[in-house]
């Protein structure tokens, strides 16, 4: 009497390897949570004793001029009007009282690129290595 076995995968399908990633997941989401509880303690390892002063002066803020166009191009060095032409004397006399002076432009809206352009170009060669530009915020 010879008795026959049914082989597993008749029974159940073909047998598959798989790997379960579920615990896998879990791991490693306790991993990330210690990690980030632990990251602010690393931090703050090191102990550094930095040095006392009895006063800190604060430098003076540096030294600006502030020149306004207007929409048609019309210049303006510090709410005095003043014509184009003038605009490279006014500059190197800026330069002349402070080396690091600041220039603040105060363009119209409407005013054309071509005035602002000129008036940066004339600034940068006079010596102004710093220019900003000023504007309303929206409201």
């Amino acid at each position: 009497m010879t008795r026959r076995y049914r082989q597993h995968e008749d029974s159940f399908g073909p047998a598959r390897a798989e790997l379960n990633l579920v615990p896998l997941i879990d791991v490693m989401l306790v991993l990330l949570v210690i990690v980030m509880i632990a990251s602010p303690w690393l931090t703050h390892a090191v102990t550094i004793e930095l040095p006392r002063v009895s006063s800190a002066t604060k430098p003076p803020p540096p030294a600006h001029v502030e020149l306004d166009i207007g929409a048609k191009g019309e210049l303006y060095w510090q709410n005095n009007p003043l014509a184009a032409s003038e605009l490279a004397d006014y500059v190197a006399q800026a330069v002349a009282r402070d080396a690091e002076v600041e220039l603040r432009i105060h363009a119209d809206r409407r005013a054309a690129y071509e005035h602002v352009a000129r008036a940066m170009a004339i600034a940068s060669r006079g010596g102004i290595g710093r220019i900003g530009f000023v504007s309303d915020p929206e409201r």
